[in-house]
This record gives C-alpha cells, structure tokens and sequence, in this order.
C-alpha cells in the first residue's frame, strides 16, 4: 500500500495544495494531510474500511490523515473531481481566535470523526447553488494556487476557512434531519473539541486554551467532555496521542525520543510512563510486537 507524504506535494512553510483532474481507478493508498475531495462530474466508487461507496457530482467528503482509501472507475465512465490537500496547521489557531469560528468548523471537527459508516452514507451531496458555490470558492483557490500572485497564501487560506464553514453550513442542516435539537446541544460542543484535538494533537495544548478558544468554561468543557467519552479533556488528549504513536511505531523507525515530541510530548520520560500506563507495554517493546493492535478512536454514530 503507498504512503504518501506531505512533502511531496506542499512546502513546510505553505502545507497546502489543490488538483483538478479525471480520477480513473486507484489502489489503495495513505497519507498524511487532510484530504478533502469534490466531485464535479461523473460516478465511480469509493472504497475506505472495508466498504464501498457509490460517489457522484456534488459528492464532498474528508479523509483524515492516517486513513486509506481508493477509487474504482468503470469502464466508461468518467469522473472528475478535485483534490484540496492541506495539513490541519495552514488554519492557525490565531485565526480561528480572530474570526470566532471555533463553533462553525462542524464540517472539518466533526463529520470526519463518526463512525464510518455514518459518515459516508451521510456524505454531502451538493446541488444547485450550493454545488456552485462550493465549486466557485476551489475553482478560486486553484487559480491562487496556479497563478501564485501577491498576497496569495493569504487568500488561499480565507477562502478555505471559507469552504469549510459553509460546508459546515450545509451538515448543519443535514445533522438537523437526523439529530434532536437537544441531542446536537449536549454533544457537539465535546465533539468538535475532540475534532480539534485529532486535528492539532501535536501542538502544545492546556485545559485553559482550549477553554478560552472555544468559550466554554474549564469546568463545563470537562464536564461536557466527560458525559460525551467517559473521561476528563486531558485523558481524552492523551487517548488520542497515544493511538497516534502507536501508529508510528508500527509505521515507521523514528526514534522514541522523536516520536515523543511528534505527537505533543517534549518529555520523552513521560510520555514512555504514560505509554506503559496506556498500553501495558514500553513503546520499544510494542514496536517489537508481531502483531500489533492500534488503539480504537473515540468515533461517535
């Protein structure tokens, strides 16, 4: 199976890039960015989990970074789609302070993180101005992208901010379909917190900036957090970094000290306790392992 990597298609200081091309079939493959697909015309299958999907025009969906996934084209058929690639980092945190859009990225904190099945059978499907308004905001970052103009990293990502929260606009009222108000009231605050946390794991966190970033009180985020996963926000956090390094023990030889800091820890020492305490093992002794089981996510229905 190919692993793609970041490098190969974005620079460290603009993690961002955006492709519009006819998709034929395609093996199954990984990366490590967020991916995040339109189709503009045509039909073609997706493959992700031991399932497939029927995908058409007006089809937007996310893959996370870690995940795998393909593509099947019948013969004859055609389909166009584009790809935006990006890593989580290229939406700073001081934006999202700045323009208080926390609470309006359901698209890209939560939709991601359901349960597969869930969230593929109940992928946007975009028509009429929605579909052209989604299709008019890529078709501007390709040509930013293309042309690479002053000021064009800035505008690339505006209007992916933009993108993603009118997407998040469009689930809002799918979600509002299947969800009663008072259900998406008591969780979605705990769900785009732990959205948030898969997406920025690496970056340096507390209680109190994730409070302040999403207006919420320490006490009332920890409670939220601990009615929706059974745990307080930093045990959540730890749940999710931990599963990531258990993924990169298995997938690649970077040294324990840099796994460490890789998924948020500048102690490597403890971050070795909390591994043990995790786990039951040492992470070297669980790289060792033949078979190595990978800790399962905090995916919601």
């Amino acid at each position: 199976m190919r692993k793609l990597n970041s490098s190969a298609y974005m620079r460290e200081d603009f993690p961002f890039w955006i492709n519009r091309t006819t998709q034929g079939t395609i093996d199954e493959h990984g990366h490590d960015f967020v991916e995040l697909v339109y189709v503009v015309r045509g039909r073609g299958r997706h493959h992700f989990a031991g399932a497939s999907y029927d995908i058409h025009a007006g089809d937007v969906f996310i893959i996370n970074p870690g995940e795998t996934h393909a593509y099947s084209v019948q013969p004859g058929d055609r389909m166009e789609i584009i790809n935006c690639l990006f890593m989580p980092s290229f939406i700073p945190d001081s934006l999202l302070r700045e323009l208080d859009v926390t609470n309006a990225m359901d698209y890209f904190y939560v939709h991601p993180f359901l349960q597969h099945d869930h969230r593929f059978n109940h992928r946007l499907n975009l028509r009429g101005d929605e579909a052209d308004h989604v299709l008019a905001l890529l078709e501007g970052m390709l040509r930013e992208h293309a042309q690479s103009n002053t000021g064009y990293a800035t505008v690339i990502r505006l209007q992916l901010l933009e993108l993603l929260i009118l997407l998040s606009r469009y689930y809002k009222g799918l979600r509002a379909r299947t969800e009663s108000p008072r259900q998406q009231e008591g969780t979605m605050t705990a769900r785009r917190l732990y959205g948030y946390m898969e997406r920025n794991y690496d970056k340096k966190m507390t209680l109190q900036s994730l409070s302040e970033l999403f207006n919420v009180s320490e006490r009332h985020l920890n409670r939220l957090v601990r009615k929706q996963y059974g745990k307080s926000v930093v045990d959540v956090l730890h749940d999710i970094r931990i599963a990531r390094a258990k993924r990169l023990l298995c997938e690649t030889d970077e040294k324990i000290i840099s796994i460490a800091a890789m998924v948020g820890y500048e102690d490597s020492s403890f971050f070795t306790r909390l591994f043990q305490r995790h786990v039951g093992c040492s992470p070297s002794q669980y790289r060792a392992m033949p078979d190595k089981p990978l800790l399962e996510s905090g995916r919601t229905s």
